[in-house]
């Protein structure tokens, strides 16, 4: 199944391509590391600094096709960033942050359940490794931590690269505040292509809908806490994803109106958003965006988060939804229920957020703010 990243890329592939701008994509596979076997983790491990292959490539195809933009998505594992000092000054380079990898060797800024910005905050890595941030190991922090110290003694982002895409204004000062140079920090929403019918809320289903991996990070396991906490008078609850709390959240969801519909196809995920009356996103992590919120004011569909991170600015709390403070099961429930409970003005709410689509998150609108980013991208480039 994609991830939120790989339809982001795709989206955009679509939209410049729909307006006549000539593409050519360069990608590499992070399965190829899994059928490697230990080989492979250590072909990743040593290619995330540095990649001359990488590099090498990339040269051959500036050199073929003479880009004015090179848009960089993400370097993780087997790319790196040695590609934008291969580019150089030949074609102004661009790199979207879908995460914090560029500052946190974890990409999200949390350990043990809590938000951490100790990397962040010190400008330093030693942090990580200690706590052994990435996937609970020292070993395996190294290279990430690495990757960072590098490239931040080599300047490549100071240096190297002209403009960054930040997703929010909360990640552009996150980001910022680590030391990545703030003139080049662009922000750019995530967007949703086309424009979707909307169900009419006659038409709708009484539940609730929850899209994404069932983990401490996405705050799976306080959204099961509140219903547990609701009991049987909730309204069904939906989680379409997995994770490695699934088989935990099952069990606590015993006699309760809950079900676990697993991994979707991007498509039928969507139906299930577009059908509901709710959908909620109890992130207790720093999100640099949240698609999946934009996926639902595309299809009419208010929303309910966790203040934390981009997310409040995003749903206008009794406008687009509610916002309810980050970990805390209670709060949770009282504040969907207090809506839940209003059908007239959910419905009203889902007529905003359609609103909200159509004002800031449409394809037209994105594609301009793109275009504005790669001209200050092309002219610093440019800049002697």
């Amino acid at each position: 199944m994609p991830s939120g990243e790989n339809l982001v890329v795709d989206s955009e592939n679509d939209l410049l391509r729909t307006r006549g701008h000539l593409l050519e994509k360069f990608t590499r596979q992070s399965d190829d590391i899994l059928r490697q076997g230990r080989f492979g983790k250590i072909k990743g491990a040593l290619s995330t600094p540095w990649n001359p292959w990488s590099a090498t490539k990339i040269q051959e195809i500036i050199n073929r096709c003479n880009p004015d933009i090179c848009h960089v998505h993400n370097t993780f594992p087997l790319i790196s960033p040695s590609i934008f000092r291969a580019i150089g000054k030949r074609s102004a380079r661009v790199l979207t942050l879908h995460n914090y990898r560029l500052v946190c060797p974890a990409a999200i800024p949390m350990r043990d359940g809590k938000v951490c910005t100790e990397c962040i905050d010190h400008k330093s890595v030693i942090p990580s490794l200690n706590h052994g941030c990435y996937r609970d190991s020292r070993i395996a922090t190294i290279p990430l931590a690495l990757n960072i110290a590098l490239h931040r003694w080599l300047g490549t982002w100071k240096h190297d690269v002209d403009a960054f895409i930040a997703l929010s204004d909360f990640q552009k000062q996150i980001i910022a505040d680590a030391g990545l140079p703030e003139h080049k920090i662009h922000v750019k929403p995530n967007f949703y292509p086309g424009t979707p019918p909307v169900v009419p809320w006659s038409e709708r289903e009484d539940y609730v809908v929850f899209v994404g991996r069932l983990s401490a990070e996405k705050g799976a396991a306080t959204l099961i806490d509140a219903w547990r906490q609701w009991g049987e008078s909730a309204p069904q609850l939906r989680l379409v994803g997995d994770g490695p709390l699934r088989s935990d959240l099952e069990k606590k969801a015993v006699g309760l109106p809950i079900r676990f519909l697993g991994q979707m196809p991007a498509d039928k995920a969507q139906e299930q958003i577009s059908k509901a009356k709710l959908l909620v996103l109890p992130s207790e992590c720093f999100e640099t965006f949240g698609l999946v919120v934009i996926e639902a004011f595309a299809f009419g569909t208010p929303v309910a988060v966790s203040n934390i991170g981009p997310l409040p600015s995003i749903v206008v709390d009794g406008s687009c939804g509610v916002v309810f403070p980050t970990g805390q099961p209670r709060a949770m429930l009282e504040s969907v229920r207090s809506v839940w409970t209003q059908p007239s003005k959910l419905e009203s709410m889902g007529q905003y957020v359609r609103k909200e689509f159509e004002k800031k998150y449409t394809e037209d609108a994105n594609y301009e703010i793109l275009m504005r980013i790669y001209g200050a991208a092309i002219a610093e480039n440019q800049r002697v």
